[in-house]
């Protein structure tokens, strides 16, 4: 009986072990959702911050984190490594890295992307101290500018409406690549004359320059938008208002905003992200005013790359798309 009994208990441990080994995977596949942003000057990172506290309440059980990164072509890099779940982008840098395009900062195609939702626009947003004397985009020429941050979304569009404009970085006295809350620093301290910014309306690094120094919005008229030769680019208006001094509407062009996936991220998570973010755009909008914007009606139209399948639920049940 005491080798019955011996046997039994080996027997036992063993399916013991059993059991912890096939417990140990479901340990393991904990769901993580880590949000992509930008600087934490600019829109996309309050806004992810929102976006969290949003989740945190549809996915009790996700550990959900937020990452300031250099924004659009880093957040799409991160994605396609799986190093985040959910990112901000801009259009035209979304329509950059599908393609692969190295010179925006994609050494190969991301395949790995998906969409969720065509969020808000951005405004490129082109702000000089009113002591510089720049009043056109002629008057750039010879002057010290700021970006963005390298091959972000910001320096990209920099890119294209200075081309479109006629000018290139070799036409300035200074080029910095920083972000939002830099670039007004060094404005602030005299030693930047014009910061070019990206983001939706209000952005917090302007606001905070135009309560410090008198500044001057540089209009972008609609045929430098045009010149940019990309339909994501779209010719726009900063109303009169946005910016403590601006009295007047100032043209300039415009590019949409994306939340952003990757094929990895389960469907039923990104069916509940995107369920969650639409059922709560107050929450959105409380963290920054460029959520006005959010509409659930045309989040699914024209994506620069398919919709994730969590997301293209959500819109089929809305009656969205077909």
């Amino acid at each position: 009986m005491t080798f019955t009994f011996l046997r039994m208990a080996v027997v036992a441990a063993g399916m013991a072990g059993v059991a912890l080994m096939t417990a140990a995977p479901v340990h393991a596949q904990q769901q993580f959702v880590n949000v992509l942003t930008g600087g934490t000057s600019g829109v996309y990172y309050p806004m992810g911050v929102a976006l969290s506290q949003i989740y945190g309440k549809a996915l009790p059980n996700a550990k959900i984190s937020v990452q300031a990164t250099k924004a659009s072509a880093e957040n799409l890099n991160l994605l396609q490594a799986g190093r985040g779940e959910i990112a901000f982008t801009l259009g035209d840098s979304l329509s950059d890295a599908w393609k692969g395009d190295e010179e925006a900062g994609f050494k190969a195609p991301l395949k790995k992307l998906r969409t969720v939702a065509a969020i808000y626009p951005n405004y490129i947003q082109i702000v000089a101290s009113a002591d510089s004397g720049i009043k056109t985009l002629a008057d750039l020429k010879g002057k010290r500018i700021s970006v963005g941050a390298p091959k972000s979304g910001t320096e990209l569009n920099a890119r294209a409406i200075l081309k479109a404009a006629g000018l290139s970085y070799k036409d300035f006295a200074k080029v910095e690549y920083l972000p939002f809350g830099e670039s007004v620093e060094l404005m602030k301290n005299r030693q930047l004359d014009v910061t070019l910014q990206s983001a939706g309306l209000g952005v917090s690094a302007l606001r905070d320059l135009s309560t410090a120094v008198k500044i001057v919005v540089i209009p972008v008229p609609p045929e430098v938008v045009a010149k940019v030769g990309d339909p994501a680019y779209l010719v726009s208006t900063i109303p009169a208002k946005t910016y403590e001094g601006q009295t007047t509407d100032v043209p300039t062009a415009a590019i949409q905003n994306f939340l952003v996936t990757h094929e990895g991220v389960p469907a039923d998570v990104v069916y509940t992200m995107t369920k969650s973010m639409f059922d709560n755009l107050d929450q959105l909008l409380a963290a920054h005013a460029s959520a006005k914007a959010i509409k659930k009606e045309t989040a699914a139209k024209n994506p620069p790359v398919p919709l994730h399948p969590g997301a293209e639920k959500y819109y089929r049940e809305a009656g969205l798309i077909k």
